[in-house]
């Protein structure tokens, strides 16, 4: 699938900033067979006094900027054409899930693809008994490991209530478990959480999902902000499972993968400082359209 992604960032200032410097990781990746970014404009208002760009160890794009001068309100814009092509099935041979801890133990790989750095606590993702037990609850001794991811994603889904309102970006795992109430960011959270208890690697995907409105409904142009889902890893013969805890599905053509990382905190879609004074109000609009003609059908999607 071909698309067509916008993405909108816009920050008003009550006091003019003073100088500062901030970070995107906004732009859609490049994977080899799954994924591929055709052309992007990443375009910013007012004009940065300093531009650059570079590749973090994770393999996402950075793009760095640094203001010299003042403003009242600074805008990102990205335009980017992406091609999809994953196929929304759950890869085989899995390692069953009673394996799984010993076959991490036995990697030896240390790339930023290594199931090492996915198998422990990060900043947002503790590991907690709760989220542990919970997950070995749904878990069965004969269950491949991405039969358990499958199992516990659903779970989760039917589980936790999707709210924009109980939540902010800071929230972590614990918190939003304990309430079951949530954003993808959250929902991804404790889904890494629960996996990651029960010896299964895990990390967070950021991204853009295509959605489209619901039935009689119009569709709003900037209406979506950008998503979040989990990937697993479930063995060298069947490598790494994406999935969508918050719309029970695994990640499939309508998922546009921006970067992968251990949490949020390693993917953040901007970082960095800009000193001011006063109130602050920021603003995220994010349109994923498809080139071709959308299949009838598409269910309304959460974020």
């Amino acid at each position: 699938m071909l698309y067509d992604v916008t993405l909108r960032i816009t920050y008003s200032y009550e006091a003019e900033t003073l100088p500062g410097r901030q970070r995107l990781c906004v732009v859609p990746a490049s994977l080899p067979g799954v994924q591929r970014c055709v052309e992007s404009t990443l375009t910013v208002s007012p004009a940065p006094d300093e531009r650059d760009g570079f590749t973090d160890f994770w393999g996402n794009r950075v793009d760095d900027f640094a203001f010299r001068s003042r403003c009242t309100t600074l805008e990102y814009r990205l335009q980017a054409r992406v091609e999809r092509t994953a196929d929304g099935v759950a890869p085989e041979p899995s390692t069953p899930i009673g394996e799984i801890a010993e076959t991490v133990a036995r990697a030896t790989r240390l790339d930023p693809g290594s199931p090492h750095h996915f198998a422990h606590a990060s900043p947002r993702v503790p590991l907690d008994d709760g989220m542990r037990d919970y997950a070995r609850a749904l878990v069965g001794p004969n269950m491949t490991t991405a039969a358990a991811v499958l199992a516990i994603g659903r779970a989760l889904h039917a589980d936790i209530t999707f709210d924009a309102d109980a939540t902010h970006v800071h929230t972590r795992a614990t918190e939003a478990f304990a309430q079951r109430r949530g954003v993808c960011q959250d929902f991804t959270h404790v889904m890494i959480a629960c996996l990651r208890g029960i010896g299964v690697p895990a990390g967070y995907v950021s991204g853009y999902l295509r959605t489209n409105p619901r039935p009689g409904q119009p569709r709003l142009a900037g209406a979506d902000a950008m998503h979040a889902w989990v990937r697993a890893w479930c063995g060298p013969e069947c490598g790494w499972l994406e999935y969508d805890p918050t719309n029970a599905t695994i990640a499939s053509d309508d998922h546009i993968v921006v970067a992968y990382g251990r949490d949020y905190s390693d993917v953040a879609p901007v970082r960095g400082v800009l000193k001011t004074a006063g109130a602050q109000l920021g603003e995220h609009a994010v349109d994923v359209v498809p080139v071709e003609a959308p299949a009838a059908g598409v269910a309304a999607r959460r974020r």
